[in-house]
């Protein structure tokens, strides 16, 4: 289940893909992750200032309220102050002054040049009567997107409208994946993305009733380390745990080649993508010597804790992490918690080891976000708290040029650097797996895994 249904807080996957659904954004994305007008369109008069236009045909919000340049502004001032700790303030810290022109039209002017600025307006609009009055957007949302909230039940069965034909979606909690197929299977349920075993996926697809379908992903999965702990902090603890995880075993033999290895967050087809690196090859015997080097081997090993979600195949994978570990001479003590107590603990930097995805990436910011050194939280997403000049410099170089291409081969550079320090341990980017029953039409899987394809789903009846 989201974890926060107010945009201007979001963070978690299942909060953003359903946001999405109930808010609008200014911008979106193409497929190669160039920035598109969403409900408005722009032009940029100077280095610094962007001139935005809300399109003719005018958004209204649920409550039946036009979307105006107030509820933009207003928006954007809330994650802005910084009293109101916005997950997204340090991205749009770049943000000057925001004029109202009329209803439709709006200026940003910025502090300095930055020309990926419009790819960070994609936080959800809420209006500014709404704001005012302190509305608990995250308990009843507001918004102005294609489905309309309309319940949600003990944190478990949350109901959309959809406002084009008063449609019924409901989004039910099924933590246990076998559930979920049993579910789909007796037909309770009608479709489920993702969080689907192999071996399930692979069962469910002989069923003459469902239907699945693949597609590759750009959903980074990773290893993040605590640079707080004093053994993580050392560059060769963390090299020797990149050699002693076996990406390709565990992507050809568990995840059955659902999956293809990663070596930064941005895929290497994405625009500011790095095609030249190479991920760090299962190699034990180097991952030994480098622990041998700190006075650790298998017959005295490193103790290291690992945080996880309950989710019964991310266990696995971690016991997976677990076994080819001890191999080389660190002992993996596996802790799994529920979701929101775990995703909270990452949150807070309440761990050793651990292993999360970042999903629905389209700009390079996202390094400012998770990498650089002001970006530790509440002001950002760097939640192993690692600080390094060199890549901060280079994060605030392609921040500064205006050339599109020149800001292209500076985050190249970085993905290098980063491959090099690892902040965290690149794993594989996962396809995104559907499960339907057959009567559930033109669904359309994206790469980034979001739920647009909802918006035209169909249920085809006899």
């Amino acid at each position: 289940m989201p974890s926060n249904l107010d945009p201007r807080f979001a963070t978690d996957a299942a909060s953003i893909r359903i946001g999405r659904l109930m808010y609008q954004q200014l911008v979106d994305f193409n497929q190669s992750k160039q920035v598109i007008p969403s409900i408005a369109h722009w032009q940029q008069l100077n280095a610094t200032h962007y001139r935005f236009t809300l399109n003719n045909s005018r958004s209204l919000f649920h409550n039946g309220k036009s979307l105006t340049s107030e509820d933009v502004k207003a928006t954007y001032d809330f994650i802005l102050e910084e009293k109101n700790a916005s997950p997204h303030r340090t991205i749009l810290a770049v943000i000057k002054d925001i004029v109202i022109i009329n209803d439709t039209t709006f200026d940003f002017i910025l502090s300095h040049p930055d020309p990926l600025f419009p790819a960070y307006l994609v936080v959800g609009i809420v209006p500014k009567s709404h704001i005012e009055k302190h509305h608990p957007f995250n308990k009843y949302p507001m918004g102005s997107g294609p489905f309309q909230f309309i319940s949600v039940k003990n944190s478990l069965d949350l109901s959309l409208q959809r406002r084009a034909d008063n449609q019924v979606l409901r989004f039910i909690h099924v933590p246990n994946p076998v559930v979920r197929a049993l579910k789909l299977m007796r037909g309770e349920i009608d479709m489920t993305q993702n969080d689907i075993m192999p071996e399930l996926v692979n069962f469910l697809s002989e069923e003459s009733d469902l239907s699945v379908e693949k597609s590759p992903g750009s959903n980074f999965s990773y290893l993040g380390f605590n640079f707080n702990d004093p053994i993580l902090k050392i560059p060769q603890i963390r090299r020797s745990i990149s050699y002693g995880i076996d990406r390709q075993a565990i992507i050809q033999y568990v995840l059955q080649n659902t999956a293809r290895p990663a070596q930064s967050i941005l895929p290497p087809e994405h625009w500011a993508g790095n095609k030249t690196l190479r991920s760090f090859q299962h190699n034990p015997a180097k991952a030994k010597k480098l622990l041998a080097e700190h006075g650790y081997s298998t017959e005295k090993p490193l103790q290291l804790s690992f945080k996880t979600s309950s989710d019964p195949f991310r266990i696995r994978i971690a016991t997976v992490y677990q076994d080819q570990l001890a191999k080389i001479g660190i002992d993996l003590k596996i802790s799994s918690y529920d979701w929101g107590t775990f995703y909270g603990d990452i949150k807070a930097g309440r761990f050793q080891l651990y292993s999360l995805a970042w999903v629905g990436i389209n700009s390079p910011d996202i390094f400012r976000y998770t990498m650089h050194s002001d970006s530790i939280p509440p002001h950002g997403a760097n939640r192993g708290k690692f600080i390094d000049k060199t890549v901060d410099e280079l994060i605030e170089k392609a921040e500064s040029l205006n050339d599109l291409t020149q800001q292209a081969q500076v985050y190249k550079k970085l993905q290098g650097v980063l491959l090099d320090k690892l902040p965290y341990v690149p794993l594989w980017y996962e396809d995104h797996v559907l499960i339907k029953r057959n009567y559930i039409k033109n669904y359309t899987l994206s790469s980034n895994g979001n739920y647009d394809g909802l918006i035209n789903t169909s249920i085809q009846t006899l």
